[in-house]
C-alpha cells in the first residue's frame, strides 16, 4: 500500500472545508432550531408547573370555601332549629295557658250555675213552706212574718 501525501492532504483540506461550510450553513441553523424548541419547551414546562400550580390554589381556595360553605349552612340549619323549637315550645305553651283559661272559666261557670240552682232550690222551698204552713195555718200569720220564718228554718237547716 502506498501512501500519496498529496491526496492525503488534499483529503483533510476537502473535510476541513466541508466541516467548515456545513458548520456555516448547517450546523449553526440546526443548533439554532434545537436551541429555540427547548427554550420553547423549557417555557411550556414552566407555564405547565405555574398552571398547575395555580390550579392547586384555586383547588384548596374552593375546598377552603365548600368548607366553609357547609359550615355555614350547617349553623344556619341549627339556628333554625333552635327558633322551630322555641316557636313550638310557645305555642304548646300558649296552648297550655289557653286550656287552663278555659278549664278556670268552665269551673267559674259550674259554680255559677251550681249557686243558680242552690238558689233556685231554696226559693221553692221557701215557696212550699209558706203554702204548707199557710194550709196549716190558714191565715194567722201575715205572709210576711211567714217568709221571714221559713228563711230562717233554711238558714239554720243549711239548704
Amino acid at each position: 500500500m502506498e501512501f500519496n501525501l498529496f491526496r492525503i492532504i488534499a483529503t483533510i483540506i476537502n473535510f476541513g472545508l466541508l466541516v467548515l461550510i456545513l458548520k456555516h450553513f448547517l450546523f449553526d441553523r440546526v443548533n439554532r432550531t434545537i436551541d429555540n424548541r427547548q427554550n420553547e419547551i423549557v417555557g411550556k414546562i414552566s407555564s405547565a408547573e405555574e398552571n398547575m400550580k395555580k390550579a392547586q390554589s384555586l383547588k384548596e381556595k374552593s375546598e377552603k370555601q365548600l368548607s366553609n360553605t357547609r359550615e355555614t349552612g350547617k349553623s344556619i340549619v341549627e339556628e333554625y332549629k333552635v327558633k322551630a323549637d322555641k316557636v313550638s315550645s310557645n305555642i304548646v305553651k300558649d296552648a297550655q295557658n289557653e286550656a287552663q283559661l278555659i278549664l278556670k272559666r268552665a269551673k267559674t261557670e259550674a259554680e255559677r250555675e251550681r249557686e243558680k240552682a242552690q238558689d233556685d232550690i231554696k226559693n221553692q222551698v221557701v215557696d212550699l213552706a209558706m203554702l204548707v204552713s199557710s194550709k196549716a195555718l190558714e191565715g194567722s200569720i201575715d205572709e210576711k212574718q211567714h217568709r221571714k220564718l221559713i228563711e230562717d228554718f233554711i238558714t239554720k237547716v243549711g239548704i
